[in-house]
């Protein structure tokens, strides 16, 4: 897909992937308990309103173990991602307006991302507390600690398990090789000096390049050595990300005038 460019390649599989994980959330959806999953999505969005300030911040808190695992954990991890996927919009957002941008890039994606996971978990807890002599992702999840089987495990307990696995796996397969061939191409952009049209070999040796890097990080250290690499390059990039935002608004204010 990196071969054929962006809009023979990495749109289509793109356009493909969001097609199938629709279909897949469309039928969680309806085969798992319909009404109370699209009430704890509308309840989940106002405790989350509500709860933001306390959440992101330690102040006042006792426990510092959700602060460091995930506030500041996932903080550093979608930092580290922000330089090649910024580029990655900045480049198929040309010609849009700002309002365009924030609603197509900021709020759709976090609202479909908010009823994903209200779908998928809402059906796994539903699951596990409806009966959970029987619920696979108690038994395979839970009490074996395997998060890596979440999916598979709530699946198991909905109808044609066999075939919507398959698709999950399709789906993680594919969302995987996007998200690749986008840092891929930005990179490969980056190094040919801002053209878009770099020989095929540099775009091949970007993608095996990037291969081996993380395989030699699994190899090495397992996944842990892949996430420790992937959140030391956070702080670097906070700073320039801090820099970047005093320049938009800048940038904002002199367009205003």
């Amino acid at each position: 897909s990196v071969l054929r460019g962006l809009d023979g390649g990495v749109k289509v599989l793109s356009e493909i992937n969001m097609g199938v994980a629709a279909l897949l959330l469309a039928f969680v959806l309806l085969a798992g308990p319909t009404v109370t999953i699209l009430s704890d999505f509308v309840v989940g969005l106002e405790t989350y309103a509500a709860d933001i300030l306390a959440l992101s911040n330690p102040v006042g808190r006792t426990d510092t173990d959700y602060s460091q695992g995930w506030t500041a954990f996932y903080w550093a991890w979608w930092i580290s991602w922000s330089p090649f996927v910024g580029m990655f919009i900045a480049r198929v957002s040309r010609g849009r307006t700002v309002r365009e941008f924030v609603i197509c890039v900021l709020i759709i994606p976090s609202l479909v991302c908010v009823l994903w996971m209200a779908v998928f978990g809402g059906v796994a807890i539903d699951q596990v507390l409806s009966d959970p002599a029987t619920s696979a992702v108690k038994a395979e999840v839970i009490d074996s600690y395997r998060p890596e089987l979440s999916l598979f495990a709530m699946l198991e307990g909905l109808p044609l398990a066999s075939i919507t696995s398959v698709i999950g796996i399709v789906l993680v397969i594919v969302f995987f090789v996007t998200s690749s061939d986008s840092g891929s191409l930005v990179i490969d952009t980056i190094t040919a000096g801002g053209k878009v049209d770099s020989p095929v070999p540099q775009r091949v040796f970007w993608c095996t390049f990037e291969g081996a890097v993380a395989i030699v990080l699994l190899i090495g250290g397992g996944l842990s050595a892949l996430q420790a690499m992937v959140i030391s390059t956070g702080l670097p990039f906070t700073i320039i990300l801090l820099l970047m935002c005093w320049a938009i608004l800048r940038g904002l204010m002199t367009e205003a005038r």
